[in-house]
């Protein structure tokens, strides 16, 4: 930290204004932690005094309330244990994340709406904003896919961890026979892409396609092709932007998107040749899925990779996804670790 204070102390620092930006930001978040750790130090001291305190005078009151404020700090030295995990290029970054309903109509339509509001709910959760990109709605209920762009410290870091497909069992509200049915939908999550990180396109290899856009936005929105579509052809990489009345606005964003994965894609392709792990995109059906929500007969999330369970699904689409992020987080950090020991 001294070195580093140095350096942003030099005035021949600023003659590089991105690297005295890159540096900034770095002490800005050094500081941050170092704060933390400190302000924890502190409380721990004063809650053992406190529980101290409660003994000598034989108070259970007192003693029962640092004791709650001991659980509290255990928590929070938990999540930012899982925090320093956080080690990967784009890990700091905000994120995107798509969803697109798997085969199912109506039902896997209103499953990918249940997980569109269990992120939004998350990222609000952690003070994180969320903006709508792109919505397709479902033709009776639900949507058929939707992209937000969550923007927060670290928001791509935790979010990586929920690409894959989501299956979910219940009795269905669309079933006059109150079946039980099983639906899928997919999730796929790239960083955002900052100043730091140069991504080029040969534009002549990137279709544009402009489209009346869907969904919520507004009458102005459904009565313009102001909707912006981006194919690379090289990749096969599509994205999609609506959010905007402005056409040129939405494909400013769509440019932005296409970056973003083109990036991830590169950063996907470095992390599977290092752990010789298979891509997470795939068939949205059976056998492929890393997560389980069970409405009916019992009630159960449980993710396929890491043995997480919960039992209670309600919580967890209200977005209480922490336990099955960091648990998720840690594998994914421990089995990196393994396979670089595996190569020595």
């Amino acid at each position: 930290m001294q070195e580093l204070n140095a350096l942003v102390e030099d005035p021949k620092l600023w003659d590089n204004p991105q690297l005295a930006q890159d540096m900034m930001r770095e002490r800005t978040r050094l500081e941050t932690a170092i704060s933390a750790v400190r302000r924890m130090q502190s409380d721990f001291d004063d809650t053992l005094g406190l529980i101290e305190l409660g003994e000598a005078e034989n108070d259970a009151g007192i003693v029962s309330e640092a004791e709650a404020a001991l659980r509290r700090l255990r928590e929070e030295a938990a999540a930012r244990e899982i925090d320093t995990l956080l080690s990967g290029e784009a890990d700091r970054n905000s994120g995107y994340v798509e969803i697109h309903a798997g085969a199912g109509g109506t039902e896997s339509q209103d499953w990918a709406n249940m997980l569109l509001r269990m992120y939004m709910r998350w990222a609000e959760k952690h003070g994180h904003k969320v903006e709508i990109v792109e919505l397709s709605d479902g033709e009776e209920a639900g949507i058929k896919s939707a992209t937000i762009h969550v923007k927060g410290e670290s928001a791509y870091g935790w979010l990586k961890t929920e690409a894959g497909v989501h299956r979910l069992v219940r009795i269905s509200p669309f079933d006059s026979n109150a079946r039980r049915h099983t639906s899928f939908a997919s999730v796929w999550v790239y960083p955002e892409v900052d100043d730091r990180i140069i991504i080029e396109i040969d534009e002549k290899d990137v279709r544009t396609d402009t489209y009346r856009a869907s969904g919520a936005g507004g009458q102005h929105v459904n009565k313009t092709d102001s909707a912006v579509r981006l194919t690379h052809a090289p990749t096969g990489i599509v994205v999609q932007c609506q959010s905007q009345r402005s056409q040129h606005k939405n494909r400013a964003e769509a440019w932005n998107m296409l970056r973003a994965r083109l990036y991830e894609n590169e950063l996907r392709k470095r992390e599977e040749a290092a752990q010789a792990a298979a891509s997470s995109k795939t068939d949205i059906g059976w056998g492929h899925q890393i997560r389980s929500y069970v409405l009916q007969p019992y009630q159960m999330v449980k993710d396929l990779r890491t043995g997480v369970e919960s039992p209670t699904p309600h919580t967890v689409l209200d977005g209480d996804l922490d336990a099955f992020m960091s648990a998720a987080l840690a594998a994914r950090v421990e089995g990196a670790s393994s396979d670089v020991k595996d190569l020595d």
